[in-house]
């Protein structure tokens, strides 16, 4: 097991900003190494820099399509951005299949940057065991924003809710029978409503099926906004990130219990 003088000099190259540290933290976070939680002691002193965006919705529904938009207007507005995808595990070697981060190819090689892959490796709830370490890493290397997204399984991925301080759920223009599994479970967490690929014509009727749910939410002080993107062409995308902005903000004018 490494001695605490090497997990902190580790440390100290993560919050340098030493994108080989920074991978090699998170590898012994996922793989849960014995040097993990020493590790995890010594970046406890160095978090709460990062904002955190929970991504989730159903399959289909476009979640990697939009942060790789959500990145560009991050880095236009002049912030860092680190990206958590929780994919599907691959059946073969057990790894993460890298669906989600191929999509992401545009933004891969900017200093400013940095994703990863995490394979479910069959762990329900949308996370995999180790992703709250994993952003406790991201945190600790000083990125301003933290995207975490889900692996896409339906209603279970309620874990989000614990992790992220702003919670998008993206809903698909054709939301059927899909409808009644966000209601279920993910459409509860929801701070902002997203209907994605909102150029199909199907997009304005599940805006309005999302604004009759929203009459079932208990009263908040928090009033959950629902807004239209199409993230292929970066339609909304502006107004979405002035959503979260907004709702970063209300939340450091609010208790976190008084939700």
């Amino acid at each position: 097991m490494a001695s605490k003088a090497a997990s902190a000099a580790l440390v100290d190259l993560i919050t340098a900003g030493d994108r080989r540290a920074i991978a090699r933290a998170i590898s012994a976070m996922e793989n849960e190494t014995a040097d993990a939680p020493r590790l995890r002691e010594a970046l406890a002193g160095r978090l709460g820099h990062a904002r955190i965006v929970g991504i989730t919705g159903p399959p289909g529904a476009g979640k990697s399509t939009l942060v790789n938009a959500l990145i560009g207007g991050f880095l236009a507005r002049g912030l860092t951005v680190a990206v958590v995808a929780v994919d599907p595990s691959s059946p073969v070697s057990g790894g993460a299949l890298l669906g989600d981060r191929v999509r992401m190819v545009d933004h891969q090689s900017d200093d400013r940057v940095f994703i990863r892959s995490l394979a479910a490796r069959g762990h329900l709830g949308g996370l995999t065991r180790t992703t709250g370490a994993v952003v406790e890493v991201l945190d600790a290397a000083h990125y301003d924003v933290v995207i975490v997204e889900t692996v896409g399984t339906g209603q279970s991925e309620v874990e989000i809710a614990g992790l992220a301080h702003t919670r998008l759920v993206v809903c698909p223009p054709d939301l059927g029978d899909e409808i009644q599994a966000i209601k279920a479970g993910v459409f509860e967490i929801a701070d902002i409503l997203v209907v994605n690929k909102s150029d199909r014509p199907a997009a304005a009727r599940a805006g309005q099926a999302l604004l009759g749910m929203l009459a079932l939410r208990r009263p908040a002080s928090w009033s959950v906004p629902i807004v239209h993107t199409t993230a292929t062409t970066g339609e909304g995308v502006a107004a979405l990130l002035t959503e979260i902005e907004r709702h970063q903000a209300w939340r450091k004018r609010h208790a976190a219990g008084d939700r």
